[in-house]
């Protein structure tokens, strides 16, 4: 697991079920409190693809559901996570 999908899940992990987290989330705390976070939203972007293939993840926008990462998204948990 690399650092970008440890961010995701433990982010996940802090939220309720049914909850979701914004991908620049992630990148902060990769960034750190002084890190430039837009930075790592490549690295972000990589981890939600590889984990969406899997169904670790799940992606949606503005309550429903989107089968790729393309716009803007919200995450959360998938049925394998």
């Amino acid at each position: 697991m690399n650092p970008a999908e440890t961010a995701i899940i433990e982010l996940l992990s802090q939220r309720g079920a049914g909850k979701t987290i914004c991908p620049s989330e992630a990148a902060r705390q990769l960034a750190g409190p002084h890190g430039e976070w837009r930075a790592q939203m490549d690295a972000v972007h990589g981890a939600v693809d590889s984990m969406l293939e899997a169904g670790t993840i799940v992606l949606t926008w503005k309550g429903e559901p989107k089968r790729e990462r393309c716009g803007p998204y919200r995450i959360a948990r998938g049925p394998q996570m």
